[in-house]
């Protein structure tokens, strides 16, 4: 998004400009995408799989845990608020990175603790802040660090699920 502001000798100014960017990451079952709501600079969310082998692969798939694949929020942020390290650090704040292979009462590979990147500054931004949680919680952090592979957008009834669910049921 570009805000421009008419200047008086007639041309226009960009006085904002919004950088949407990137992160994917596995905090275990995806329908925890709702915490990020609320969060300035997030933009967006959706679940999805990523890490996989194959390009499209199913809820009932992925659970059967031979894809490859996790669960993982999508989400979309503004690079003039957050940065790419933010994002890693509200990352590890959203989660118990010291479970493996779970989150809480999720038990499974698919709920793996993982941050998937896309270029070197994101793969070393996230070795940096995992090594600094790692002496923090002596050692125990299980999360991984991947080159993002076959994501895949997860089916529409998993979307915004948490909150859906409680408008429904109220």
């Amino acid at each position: 998004m570009i805000i421009w502001k008419l200047q008086k000798n007639g041309l226009a100014k960009i006085i904002y400009c919004k950088i949407m960017k990137t992160f994917i990451g596995g905090i275990g079952c995806f329908w925890d995408e709702t915490k990020y709501d609320g969060i300035k600079g997030i933009l967006s969310t959706e679940c999805g799989y990523c890490g996989g082998d194959d390009p499209n692969v199913t809820y009932k798939a992925v659970c059967g845990g031979d894809t490859g694949h996790i669960e993982v929020v999508k989400v979309q942020y503004d690079e003039n608020i957050l940065s790419y390290e933010d994002m890693v650090r509200l990352f590890f704040k959203l989660h118990d990175s010291t479970q493996k292979n779970r989150q809480g009462t999720y038990v499974g590979i698919q709920y793996r603790s993982e941050i998937f990147y896309n270029n070197d500054n994101e793969k070393n931004t996230a070795e940096k802040i995992l090594k600094e949680m790692n002496e923090k919680l002596d050692g125990k952090v299980t999360t991984k660090i991947s080159k993002e592979k076959n994501y895949c957008k997860a089916e529409g009834y998993h979307q915004k699920y948490e909150k859906n669910k409680s408008l429904k049921f109220g």
